[in-house]
């Protein structure tokens, strides 16, 4: 996410090294700071939506969960009335229903790591500002004696040497997921027919060991 990548950029700041940088310390230190009060807005805003989105997929989870018990409990409906098509379409439902349940759960637990995250980077945010905004002052004053002393041209070199190894890392890496990824998706497309073949035939097991079960406890019960 574009938003935790610059968040992490100004958590990762060196103030001093920034201030020591800037031509006139007093306005890049309040820019740092009005920098850091808009991420901080839309943290809040993206906290806020992502919690939205996990009760959603959390509702979405719960109702197919009764999904689920509803069309099994048709499906032994119509095994009471000798109606074993009947009972084999309710439990293909019953199955639909597991699918999408299981790929809700993982929705839901994505989504809880992703609010987590942006719940830590808000704190950490706000941290950070917090100690921006109460030593400004003593920055702008360290940055004058840094000056005055000459750390101000070595200051900027180190962090400008670190940014440039830092992007280029960077830049490699997406390159080299981005392969990965086409690779993966040409293996993947050769595999799909046969794959949905193999899904139907364990479909279609499992709703007749599912019928089975249904016909046995109906003995044991007679």
């Amino acid at each position: 996410m574009a938003l935790l990548e610059r968040v992490t950029t100004l958590l990762r700041a060196n103030l001093n090294d920034l201030i020591d940088k800037a031509e006139d310390p007093e306005k890049m230190i309040k820019q740092i700071i009005l920098d850091m009060q808009n991420q901080l807005m839309q943290v809040k805003t993206q906290v806020a939506i992502a919690i939205a989105d996990q009760r959603l997929l959390e509702k979405k989870l719960q109702e197919n969960m009764e999904e689920i018990t509803a069309w099994k409990r048709k499906a032994e409906l119509a095994v009471n009335k000798d109606q074993d098509g009947l009972a084999r379409a309710a439990l293909e439902r019953s199955l639909s229903h597991q699918q999408m349940a299981d790929g809700f759960r993982q929705q839901v637990d994505d989504q809880k790591a992703q609010v987590e995250n942006l719940k830590s980077a808000l704190r950490k945010l706000e941290q950070k500002l917090a100690e921006a905004e109460s030593r400004s002052q003593l920055l702008i004053a360290q940055h004058r004696r840094a000056k005055a002393v000459g750390k101000a041209a070595d200051a900027g070199l180190k962090v400008n040497g670190a940014t440039r190894g830092a992007g280029f890392d960077r830049m490699k890496q997406k390159v080299a997921h981005t392969e990965a990824v086409s690779q993966a998706k040409a293996e993947m497309a050769g595999e799909d027919a046969l794959e949905d073949r193999f899904a139907q035939l364990e479909k279609e097991d499992e709703v007749e060991k599912l019928l089975q079960e249904i016909k046995q406890r109906r003995a044991a019960v007679t």
